[in-house]
């Protein structure tokens, strides 16, 4: 069987090569949110933004425009228009004299004329510098601003969206968006400095345009306030309460952009203070729990004026230090009990916070999973989306099994009170005091594949689970502290243990569990898991925005986050795709954690980004098991961690013309088959032109030690040869083979006749991405 793959190749080289090069990146809106029913305008800034034209935003009952967009002007450019407009000044203040001495009764012609033409250039080179100024010394991943008009419906659905810039090279990165009910203030938005502007102001003899000073905002309750922190600055927003009221503020600064590339610790670490009107402080807090978002609660012992004061911990500061402080006599949820419940079940929940309507709530387990719930003002428990102008506390997780479950009773501290469990089970428990340790005891056969796994960091629970298995006599089998769940990309810290063990004998076994900074308390809730191991997955797709040229490939990511011991092969598919779309090399091969894959867009252009949903397949204990791929982005953390940021939407924008096609064929049953230390060979089939001289192909990231050996052209098309090193190869290694098409060398000279040395060559397409197996001699 001949597997066949299409592939539209893109002659025009400078536009596709300057997409594929040049990925659109925002890295801070501002405001970050706005009110249903309200119009405002929010600054976003980012990199590589040039022709940006429309704005998306997740979700209905929004509307948006771009009213302006601004870039630093090269320093190039910016030196040439100021030698420029020093001629022209210096021709003016020539023509000035000569007609000063004309004036005085010289009979000299003046050779220096200064016309409207001349006045008109030199507002023109003004306003050119005056609009996008150079500056060195701005950070170049946010020193491009767009400024987009927003219309939020009065009916629009209040929560989380997502925002993206769609630019001449195609979609952005997401940001969160978020709509609320709330009044909003915003402080002005804040402005880098530009040292470079400064002196050219001073050189046309204007003040150099300073910052202006931040004095309070003086606004109302409650409210939501806006702000950006720039180095050394310090907020104040001045409002009144009443004495009586339990104010709560809550701070969105790490949560609305989690992660920072080049800063330490990764986000903007935001500390808040509440003060009198004498500058008394009263309460002060620089995180919640283990969030870094600060979260303070106080109550108001009289009637007068107060102001609260948010900055960074260490003075630091710069436009995407963003912040969202939702401020009144405010329902916020501290914590509840349990932390989740089985499907088909009701479950009674426990509530612990402050401005509680309620203290508990009954709800109906309808979907597995961590679900999000929240409660209002009027008693009434509501899903987080429903739209309303009442009060709505924050939304706080709740995880729905299927596994039978029991809670955890008190005095099980030792092995000889431990509470007996039967398995598989679910124990909702929590780590009331300091110090304690729960115990549970089960009955274990030799040979039993035996899973401990705790849920409660996940679940927003503060416990830092520390998890031991000893037997009957008391001998430490395994145990485990922190265990990485890369599914959690918001956590830094991943505190829930994880222990997966072969019983030795027969007997009685006892899992201890508590936390280990020796903490406790009513929040420091858990779930516990003891079964056998349930092999599972989870996907994630890498990026969540991806742009394409009409009926050209782009290659994406699939990680596969494997649980249990899971190690089959996965597959993938695109679900109810738009016609058009392929997928190609869809699988991950058996005990892989990723592979890398290529969409190949339809041929012809569209017109709004489409969502596409992809999924995977898997065979686990004779059932085939489907799981969604949730959108993601490969975000840095502070020059070096990584972390998968999940998004709302898999949005994929495909523009350009297609020239022509060219096709993958492979030569084998299913996938290309490469002997260990031998060669391969792939026919890629195309008009003959296409490939001779004006285009390269090119492998992109392959594995160590897979080269190309040789490329030869053939009928209709060319042959590649592929080499495996023996020393860097070993059967069984499995996975897709990514091959871009590059310009030819003789399209990518300086154009000056010297010797351009060697160049990079961006790719402007890629072939569909060919599996391939290494294979024994």
């Amino acid at each position: 069987m001949k597997i066949k793959a299409i592939v539209g190749i893109i002659v025009a080289l400078t536009s596709v090569a300057a997409a594929q090069q040049f990925t659109p990146h925002i890295g801070y809106v501002y405001p970050a949110g706005g009110r249903q029913g309200t119009t405002f305008q929010v600054t976003l800034g980012g990199q590589f933004l040039d022709g940006v034209s429309n704005v998306f935003v997740s979700g209905t009952g929004v509307q948006t425009s771009v009213v302006d967009f601004t870039k630093p002007m090269p320093q190039g450019d910016f030196n040439r228009l100021r030698d420029k407009l020093r001629e022209l000044q210096d021709k003016k203040q020539a023509a000035f004299k000569e007609n000063r001495k004309g004036v005085q009764g010289s009979a000299r012609v003046s050779t220096n004329v200064w016309s409207s033409a001349d006045e008109k250039a030199i507002a023109e080179i003004r306003g050119k510098i005056l609009k996008n100024p150079p500056n060195r010394q701005g950070t170049p991943a946010i020193a491009e601003n767009v400024i987009v008009r927003v219309i939020l419906a009065t009916n629009a659905e209040p929560g989380e969206r997502e925002i993206r810039l769609g630019t001449l090279a195609g979609l952005s990165n997401p940001l969160k968006f978020c709509i609320g009910s709330l009044t909003e203030f915003s402080a002005p938005p804040a402005k880098a400095a530009n040292p470079d502007l400064d002196r050219f102001l001073e050189r046309l003899g204007r003040t150099p345009i300073k910052t202006p000073a931040r004095s309070e905002l003086r606004i109302t309750l409650p409210a939501i306030v806006n702000g950006q922190i720039t180095p050394g600055a310090v907020d104040r927003f001045r409002f009144t309460a009443r004495g009586g009221q339990h104010l709560v503020a809550v701070v969105s600064a790490r949560e609305l952009i989690p992660y920072l590339a080049d800063a330490v610790p990764g986000w903007f670490q935001a500390t808040l203070a509440l003060y009198d009107a004498k500058g008394k402080e009263l309460a002060y807090d620089d995180d919640y729990s283990f969030h870094p978002d600060p979260v303070l609660h106080y109550k108001i012992p009289k009637d007068g004026e107060y102001i609260i004061e948010i900055k960074d911990a260490i003075y630091r500061g710069r436009e995407d230090f963003v912040y969202r402080i939702m401020l009144g006599e405010l329902p916020f949820v501290t914590s509840i009990f349990p932390l989740g419940g089985k499907l088909g079940n009701e479950t009674s929940v426990e509530l612990r916070g402050w401005n509680l309507p309620t203290t508990s709530l009954t709800r109906t387990n309808t979907v597995p999973g961590i679900q999000l719930v929240s409660v209002c003002d009027d008693q009434r428990p509501l899903p987080t989306t429903q739209t309303s102008v009442r009060q709505i506390s924050n939304p706080v997780p709740l995880a729905v099994d299927t596994l039978p479950e029991c809670l955890q009773r008190e005095t099980n501290n030792s092995p000889s009170t431990a509470q007996p469990v039967i398995l598989p089970v679910i124990v909702n428990g929590r780590i009331d005091q300091s110090g304690e340790t729960d115990v549970f005891r089960f009955e274990g056969r030799a040979g039993d594949q035996f899973v401990a796994e705790v849920y409660a960091r996940r679940l927003d629970s503060p416990l830092d689970s520390l998890l031991k298995l000893t037997d009957a006599t008391g001998r430490l089998l395994a145990s485990n502290d922190d265990y990485a769940d890369s599914a959690s990309g918001l956590n830094t810290h991943h505190a829930d243990s994880y222990l997966r063990v072969t019983l030795p004998t027969n007997g009685s076994y006892y899992v201890h569990l508590g936390d280990a900074q020796h903490h406790g308390g009513a929040e420091y809730a858990y779930r516990l898991r003891l079964s056998a191991p349930r092999p599972d997955f989870e996907l994630r797709v890498v990026p969540s925005s991806i742009n394409a040229r009409a009926g050209v490939s782009v290659p994406l990511t699939v990680r596969a986050l494997r649980k249990d011991g899971f190690s089959n092969e996965i597959g993938l598919a695109l679900k109810n795709a738009p016609p058009g779309f392929t997928l190609s090399g869809g699988r991950v091969p058996a005990n892989q954690d990723q592979v890398r894959v290529t969409l190949t867009a339809p041929s012809t252009p569209l017109l709004e980004p489409v969502n596409l949903a992809l999924e995977g397949h898997a065979i686990i204990n004779g059932e085939e098991i489907v799981r969604a791929a949730v959108p993601a982005d490969d975000m840095m953390q502070a020059f070096a961690y990584r972390h998968l940021v999940p998004a709302k939407e898999l949005l994929v924008a495909v523009s350009g013309r297609r020239a022509f096609n060219a096709t993958a064929r492979i030569l084998d049953e299913g996938q290309l088959k490469i002997p260990v230390g031998g060669t391969a060979r792939v026919q890629i089939a195309a008009p003959a032109i296409a490939l001779a001289d004006r285009f390269d192909l090119e492998l992109n990231e392959p594995p160590e030690g897979i080269t190309i050996q040789n490329i030869s052209p053939g009928n209709g098309g060319a042959e590649i040869v592929l080499q495996s090193d023996a020393k860097k190869t070993k059967p069984g290694l499995a996975g897709n083979l990514i091959i871009n098409v590059v310009p030819g060398k003789n399209l990518t000279g300086s154009g000056n006749g010297k010797n351009p040395g060697p160049q990079r060559r961006a790719a402007i397409g890629t072939l569909p991405a060919i599996p391939f197996e290494i294979v024994g001699q």
